[in-house]
C-alpha cells in the first residue's frame, strides 16, 4: 500500500515533520483501517484516537494535532459539538502555538447530510465520504492542512446542492454574510463565484488571465470580508446568500 500510494519515490522522506492526525470514531475497526492507511505515509503520522467527541476533547487538549478526522453521529457528544468545541478552543490559543491550526474534516454518508452541513458550520474545513477511495482520504488530509481548498469539490457541490433547502432558511447569521458578500469588489465577487465552484487557486487564475499570487491575495481579502475560515466556509457561505444555486 505504501509504494502505491506515497506521492514520494522510494526513499525519498519528507524533512518537513509529518502531518499529525486524530481519528476520532465510535467504531475501533474503521480507526484502525484509518490509522493503517494513514501511517503508511511518510508525510502522515496518527497521534491521537478517541471513540467519541468527549474523549476527543479531553484527549486533543494534550496531544496537539494539525488534522482531525471527525465522525459526526456519536453516542455521547456527537462530532458537531466536538467540532465546536475544539475549534473554539483552538482560536483561544496564542498565536505561534501547535493549536491555531488545527483543520477538523467531517467524515459522513449523504443520508447524514444535515449533520455534515452543522458540522461545517461549527467550523470543520470540510467533509468527506466515509467509503471515499484511500487516495482521496490521503489527498484530503494535505489538502485541508494546507488551508488552500475545498475537499473533495465534487463530492461539496453533489452534498451542498442536497442541502441548498437548508442553507437558504433566513437567520441572523445568512443576513450578516448578505452585508458582507455587499461588501465585494466586483473582482472579489468574480473570484469568490470561482471559488464557490470549486476551482482552486491556479485554475482561477488561468480563467481569469491573473497571477496566481494576485488570486491568493483577492483570496485572503475574500476570507477577511466574509469573516470565513477557510475556502469551504467561503463555499457555504456563496451557497446562502445566492451566489451559487444548485
Amino acid at each position: 500500500m505504501t509504494g502505491t500510494l506515497s506521492p514520494y519515490p522510494a526513499g525519498d522522506v519528507p524533512e518537513r515533520e509529518p502531518i499529525r492526525v486524530a481519528l476520532v470514531d465510535d467504531q475501533q475497526l474503521v480507526r484502525g483501517g484509518f490509522k493503517m492507511l494513514i501511517n503508511s505515509q511518510p508525510d502522515l503520522t496518527v497521534v491521537a484516537e478517541a471513540g467519541d467527541g468527549a474523549q476527543a476533547v479531553r484527549v486533543l487538549a494534550q496531544v496537539p494535532a494539525d488534522v482531525v478526522l471527525m465522525d459526526v453521529r456519536m453516542p455521547g457528544m456527537d462530532g458537531i459539538e466536538a467540532t465546536a468545541k475544539l475549534l473554539e478552543r483552538a482560536a483561544a490559543q496564542p498565536q505561534g502555538s501547535a493549536d491555531p491550526g488545527m483543520r477538523v474534516v467531517v467524515l459522513t454518508t449523504f443520508d447524514l447530510d444535515e449533520y455534515a452541513l452543522s458540522a461545517i458550520r461549527a467550523g470543520a474545513s470540510g467533509f468527506l465520504l466515509k467509503d471515499a477511495p484511500p487516495e482521496e482520504l490521503l489527498e484530503a488530509i494535505r489538502t485541508v492542512h494546507r488551508g488552500d481548498a475545498v475537499i473533495a469539490p465534487s463530492t461539496t457541490r453533489r452534498l451542498l446542492d442536497h442541502v441548498a433547502p437548508l442553507l437558504r432558511e433566513p437567520t441572523p447569521e445568512v443576513s450578516r454574510h448578505a452585508a458582507s458578500v455587499d461588501t465585494l469588489t466586483p473582482r472579489e465577487r468574480e473570484v469568490f463565484t470561482l471559488i464557490a465552484g470549486g476551482l482552486s487557486n491556479p485554475e482561477i487564475a488561468a480563467m481569469l488571465f491573473l497571477s496566481e499570487a494576485t488570486v491568493k491575495t483577492h483570496v485572503g481579502h475574500i476570507l477577511a470580508k466574509l469573516g470565513a475560515r477557510d475556502r469551504v466556509q467561503a463555499v457555504v457561505i456563496a451557497y446562502e446568500t445566492g451566489i451559487v444555486a444548485p
